[in-house]
């Protein structure tokens, strides 16, 4: 008997080595998932922020202008933290996905069973997830972008008070 259980004691080195190298695959599409979920909760962070000091404005603004410039401001950061909030969702998704693919296969090299069709759904969910979590950072880049643009035309529209 085998000391390994699923792996021939005749069995060449490069299919092991094979074996090796694509278990980790997931294992480095999860690193690289930590590092987006960091980077979308930081920016959600940032948001939440933007979206306390809009609302400690609004209370201490009179002029309906600028309470109609803040509301719609508001909205926008409501939707950002909408598009945020999927963008983590879909991450999260996608690294569990990934942790199961490396299970998956795990699993298949102990019990030297067929787990093809486990492993390519487990890996293409979480291939699936991490791009709808990217179409989701790039649509909040976007409104981002857009939201600056409008915050420094309104800004320049202001008269200073002297």
């Amino acid at each position: 008997m085998s000391p390994f259980p699923g792996l021939l004691p005749d069995e060449p080195v490069d299919t092991v080595a094979h074996l090796i190298q694509t278990a980790l695959t997931p294992i480095f599409m999860l690193s690289g998932i930590g590092t987006l979920l960091n980077l979308f909760n930081t920016r959600l962070a940032r948001v939440s922020d933007h979206i306390e000091k809009a609302n400690e404005t609004l209370e201490q603004t009179k002029t309906p202008s600028e309470r109609r410039h803040l509301h719609r401001h508001l909205g926008h950061l409501h939707r950002r933290t909408l598009l945020l909030d999927a963008a983590i969702l879909l991450g999260a998704v996608g690294g569990a996905s990934a942790c199961g693919a490396a299970f998956v296969l795990f699993l298949g090299s102990l019990r030297d069973s067929s787990v093809a069709s486990w492993l390519v759904v487990m890996f293409g969910v979480a291939l699936c997830c991490t791009v709808g979590a990217l179409a989701m950072f790039l649509c909040d880049s976007l409104l981002a972008w857009h939201g600056l643009r409008m915050t420094t035309s309104w800004a320049r529209s202001i008269k200073p008070k002297i």
